[in-house]
């Protein structure tokens, strides 16, 4: 069995040593807080076209649903042509797309079918774009700091949680949808700065020389599924789908259970924010991770997430999502760092692929299943079998 790391890493900040990625992870800050108010402004004019929850949900699925089905095709891309022009690619073409929403919006043209068709488009360049990102970030910082620049994206995903609905929310206020958009596209401008600023010292084969040949996304599948601890960390990745489905669970379980209103159901999330930072520094401070440690702390996030559902009061609630916001967000980083550190180099786009089919990818099928089950049983059954379906990850891939 693998052993746990026996030391430190080199430092939870030890990527923003490297000047290209300090410059990368500033980007992406903005980048990632454009999307969230992208998304603030088209969830708020489809309740305008038609106030209905069920587009809402479809918006949702037709961005993730590219995703799901071209995940480990797209990760081919980053295993044969040169990653850093690949994402000035996906970065114009995020651009092109926010763009046209903003058209859409302002000239009152916006109809559902348009705005899930941009979604869609938007879905199948990110199927590319994610699992690019990722291994042009092992390009700038190498091995021995990766561990250290997952890490800190997570801070990055949870600084986009706040600052992009708080942004979206202004903007709406003041001029409407259609200024939520056009914040999007000029967030993209700053990784397009930093692409053309800063070229990668890439470590491992140089991009492009994968030759392109028929099968390469089945054999890319095949790959994950025959490593051991690939296919387990994709298995707990797909499994906390549940639990990063925040939408679905979280405000049944605060209304629904626990009786609060719309500030207690902020505070929860706020909870689970405050548990993932320090959850991702820690990631980041013990550096390469192992197997071992990753399928211990998926148990302790079933764990956590079914004694989440199960709190007495809101006060227990608030304590047990901090915990559970603390390891989840600690175990899929790590799961995050091993499949990256594990996978073969001319597969690895591949891998990472399969790791966005997983991770956003399955979130729909998630979701849904999710809410049929809180439907029929209630809030707390629903984080139950959810913290269930992460430990029987873990335990299927001991």
């Amino acid at each position: 069995m693998p052993r746990l790391p026996q030391r430190a890493g080199p430092g939870a900040f030890a990527s923003l040593q490297v000047p290209a990625y300090r410059a990368w992870f500033a980007s992406q800050v903005l980048s990632a807080s454009g999307i969230v108010t992208q998304s603030v402004g088209a969830a708020w004019l489809v309740l305008e076209l038609t106030g209905r929850a069920v587009d809402l949900a479809l918006l949702s699925a037709a961005t993730l649903l590219p995703v799901l089905l071209a995940g480990a095709w797209a990760g081919g891309l980053a295993d044969r042509v040169d990653r850093r022009r690949l994402l000035v690619v996906t970065q114009c073409a995020f651009v092109g797309l926010a763009l046209v929403l903003t058209a859409l919006s302002a000239s009152g043209a916006a109809q559902v079918w348009s705005l899930l068709l941009v979604n869609a488009l938007s879905g199948a360049v990110n199927a590319v774009d994610a699992p690019t990102r990722q291994v042009y970030v092992m390009d700038l910082v190498g091995r021995e700091r990766l561990a250290s620049a997952v890490s800190l994206y997570e801070v990055i995903l949870n600084a986009s949680r706040v600052v992009g609905p708080a942004v979206g929310g202004v903007l709406l206020t003041l001029s409407g949808p259609t200024a939520c958009f056009a914040a999007n596209a000029a967030s993209y401008l700053a990784p397009l700065l930093v692409l053309w600023r800063y070229p990668p010292a890439t470590s491992g084969p140089a991009p492009g020389t994968a030759p392109r040949r028929r099968g390469a996304a089945r054999e890319g599948l095949r790959y994950v599924w025959s490593t051991p601890v690939l296919r387990s960390c994709v298995l707990v990745a797909g499994a906390t789908g549940v639990l990063f489905n925040a939408s679905v669970l979280f405000p049944l379980l605060a209304t629904r259970e626990l009786g609060m209103d719309g500030a207690g159901y902020g505070a929860l999330l706020a909870c689970f924010g405050l548990g993932a930072l320090p959850g991702a520094l820690v990631a980041a401070r013990l550096g390469q991770p192992t197997g071992a440690g990753v399928r211990v702390l998926a148990l302790a996030t079933g764990v956590a997430m079914a004694l989440t559902g199960f709190s007495p009061t809101a006060g227990v609630a608030f304590a047990a999502m901090a915990v559970t916001g603390f390891v989840s967000i600690w175990c899929i980083t790590a799961a995050n760092t091993l499949v990256q550190l594990r996978a073969a180099p001319e597969l690895r786009g591949r891998t990472l692929g399969v790791w966005t089919m997983a991770l956003p990818g399955l979130n729909p099928v998630t979701g849904i299943a999710a809410a049929t089950l809180a439907d029929h049983a209630g809030a707390r059954a629903g984080f139950a079998a959810g913290g269930a379906a992460i430990a029987v990850a873990a335990l299927a891939g001991w």
